[in-house]
């Protein structure tokens, strides 16, 4: 994989051009072999070198639009592409009414000069964390691609895209982790932003009180690029931080229960790394994790905002939906509506709790999920699906849920199962957590 700094330089200096970054794309879509048929929902074939060969005559005239301009980019299938339907993952929207704009996050993708190669595979409705997907087919992690394991959801496709250099980046959703989950099990890293600096308007949505966007890439400083871009700010590399003297939380309750060896394993060394940098590295408990189980025990936030956009739909074309996402939405069916408002009140209370217990950390620091990728064949019946579901989305929910920043970052060696080191930073403090997790980058490689 190349990071979106090197394809700029090499676009700049002349060593490729934006229509053969593109037909390399193409080339690994369409590839029998690959995962590109599950991968991709719709590829913008002509367009995509339609927008090439116009960054390219640019270029050689000295009027480049910009740096990023004629670099590939995948595109979750839930993000509003003008005079398109907007199926997210579903069979039942797939004749959808268009949509009549670019969603707000398109559209700043394109100013920048980025080309979306097609709309990318996801969880149905992104309504979990494993990425599978009945209606178009899953595509598999590219770690031990002979067991056919789980990408991680739901931002399935973007992550098995960029993994496998069909696109350089992408953009994904993270509601309970949708963006950390897949870039954990595909070995590449994951951005969920302070959700409040990036617009969701254009985004089929699944609980607008935790959804977010952010950038699937190779690299920190990539996933950094995107998320100035998407946030309307101006791209920077993050600016550079000593490990020396950080103070790391890691959690003991919650998030290392039934954590695999292998897990276990990457995460203990990541931890010696950072230590032997001269991190401080603090063992904590974290009360306020202790109370959200009960906090969402009707379905939080995920299952009464799903119902309130999908009830309609459910009721017209209920029979079409994956049936595992079905039952999911229709929890929220049983909330009333004081059961939202003390789950609003609770959020609000555990928030600030949590603002207190970690304002002398730099960032809490946990495994991004705590097993490997499991095989799509262990997650046949709905009782496994839930339970693996549930297990792979707990240690990511809780940044949602506690409206905070979070990136996944590689913390394996090369040739081992991919496992994500987390950190977690404070409310708006999205620059100072892309600086350290650069910096742990450095170190781990």
């Amino acid at each position: 994989m190349r990071t979106i700094e090197q394809l700029a330089q090499a676009l700049a200096s002349g060593q490729t051009t934006s229509r053969a970054l593109i037909e390399e794309s193409l080339a690994r879509i369409s590839d029998p072999q690959g995962e590109g048929a599950r991968t991709f929902v719709k590829v913008h074939a002509d367009q995509a070198r339609a927008m090439a060969d116009a960054a390219d005559a640019l270029r050689r005239v000295g009027r480049s639009p910009g740096p990023y301009a004629g670099i590939p980019i995948a595109l979750k299938d839930l993000f509003d592409i003008a005079n398109e339907p907007t199926p997210a993952g579903s069979a039942v929207l797939a004749d959808a009414r268009p949509a009549a704009a670019n969603a707000p996050v398109v559209a700043r993708m394109l100013a920048a000069g980025f080309i979306p190669m097609g709309r990318v595979n996801m969880t149905e409705f992104a309504f979990s964390g494993l990425g599978i997907n009945p209606h178009y087919g899953t595509p598999t992690s590219p770690w031990d691609r002979g067991s056919k394991r789980i990408p991680g959801g739901s931002s399935s496709g973007t992550a098995v895209a960029v993994a496998d250099a069909m696109a350089a980046a992408g953009l994904g959703t993270d509601t309970g982790g949708s963006c950390r989950i897949p870039a954990a099990f595909c070995g590449i890293v994951g951005y969920k932003p302070t959700a409040r600096r990036v617009p969701i308007d254009g985004v089929l949505p699944l609980a607008p009180s935790l959804d977010s966007v952010g950038p699937l890439a190779p690299s920190v400083t990539c996933c950094a690029t995107i998320d100035a871009i998407l946030a309307g700010e101006s791209p920077a590399r993050p600016a550079a931080v000593s490990l020396s003297g950080l103070r790391l939380a890691v959690p003991e309750n919650l998030v290392l229960d039934g954590m695999d060896d292998t897990v276990a394993a990457a995460f203990g060394r990541a931890l010696s790394i950072l230590s032997a940098a001269g991190a401080r590295v603090d063992r904590v408990c974290f009360a306020e994790w202790d109370e959200l189980p009960a906090v969402n025990a009707k379905g939080g936030f995920a299952a009464s905002e799903a119902y309130a956009w999908h009830r309609a739909l459910l009721a017209a074309k209920g029979a079409g939906y994956d049936p595992n996402i079905r039952v999911r939405i229709a929890r929220g069916e049983q909330m009333s509506a004081a059961d939202y408002i003390d789950l609003v009140a609770a959020r609000a209370r555990l928030i600030a709790r949590f603002d207190a217990s970690t304002r002398d950390y730099d960032c809490v620091v946990m495994p991004t999920v705590p097993i490997v990728a499991p095989r799509i064949e262990e997650l046949n019946d709905q009782q496994s699906y839930n339970r693996i579901n549930m297990l792979i989305l707990r240690n990511t929910a809780l940044g949602n849920f506690l409206d905070r920043c979070s990136i996944s970052i590689p913390c394996h060696r090369a040739g081992e199962a991919p496992v994500g080191l987390m950190l977690t930073g404070e409310t708006m403090g999205d620059a100072r957590l892309f600086s350290i997790a650069a910096a742990m980058e450095v170190a781990f490689s």
